[in-house]
């Protein structure tokens, strides 16, 4: 199968593309410098130069494939808005250059945010990080012949070297204060998956998902923040303490409010439908490694 993704660059994107390709995929990724296009090649990708903010772009690539896998997002937390509304036009490019072709468009997303103790489920309604709204811009598209498939990556993806996304954020930070910290009593639980087991779940949501179904990739499905920190503070040797959901802003910055939050998520209808089966090292043990 030919598939064109956007963001195969990133941390995520780049895992996929690794995936597709061991598979027998056929890639051509969006790239939008050169530095972008020589590492798609490194992934034995090949390249339509472009961003997500070129539809023109978008609609070429997506009609030159036979699938499409939408990861890219513009990580400018100082701008959240424009970037969730880059994202929505962008999913409405590639949805129109599908429409009657029944083609499929996989659609990364997020878990929900859930009330405090709350399971998130598949089911659940998506309000994550509002205003973003990928689901809500690319599920109508399944009535216009378009086989969108959701995937939801959990909030904390990390691989075996822990230097990216919010895990890695985390390190920085405690590492930067010489302290490692929790909210309150650090009750509060956060979910997480390994980059390489969510990049199986995106292979597996493209060759068997259902239009207008979403998967979460969740590994680790409830961690309790306070295990996290203490984590942290044993792989850096430096202590760990609790702060309070006042000073959690002014600690973490846009990270305040993921730090305080209680969001277990579930993946049990995800795995029963597809046979995604998580095998990488959980996140405290990828945490603990190297350490006696």
């Amino acid at each position: 199968m030919k598939v064109f993704i956007t963001g195969g660059t990133g941390f995520i994107g780049s895992a996929v593309i690794k995936e597709l390709v061991s598979n027998g995929h056929e890639v051509i990724g969006l790239a939008r410098s050169e530095q972008s296009r020589k590492k798609l090649t490194e992934l034995s990708a090949a390249t339509i130069d472009g961003s997500i903010e070129c539809p023109d772009i978008l609609r070429h690539g997506a009609r030159c494939a036979d699938a499409v896998i939408h990861c890219a997002f513009v990580h400018n937390f100082a701008e959240f808005a424009d970037a969730c509304n880059t994202d929505k036009q962008a999913i409405e490019a590639l949805g129109e250059a599908l429409i009657d072709t029944n083609k499929p468009l996989v659609v990364t997303s997020g878990v929900p945010n859930g009330a405090p103790g709350h399971v998130v489920a598949e089911d659940d309604v998506s309000d994550t990080f509002t205003p973003r709204v990928s689901e809500a811009v690319a599920l109508p598209f399944t009535k216009r012949g378009v086989d969108v498939r959701i995937v939801r990556p959990a909030r904390f993806v990390y691989s075996g070297s822990l230097t990216n996304g919010f895990i890695a954020a985390l390190i920085d930070i405690a590492a930067q204060k010489g302290e490692s910290v929790y909210v309150g009593g650090g009750g509060n639980h956060i979910h997480a998956v390994h980059v390489l087991d969510l990049a199986k779940l995106y292979l597996l949501a493209l060759e068997k998902g259902k239009s207008g179904a979403k998967y979460q990739g969740v590994g680790d499905n409830a961690i309790a923040f306070r295990v996290i920190a203490e984590a942290i503070g044993r792989r850096l040797n430096v202590p760990v303490k609790p702060i309070t959901p006042e000073q959690a802003v002014a600690y973490f910055g846009f990270f305040g409010a993921i730090a305080g939050a209680d969001n277990p998520a579930s993946s049990e209808i995800t795995r029963a439908a597809l046979g995604w089966k998580p095998a990488e090292p959980s996140l405290l043990a990828e945490l603990a490694s190297g350490l006696d």
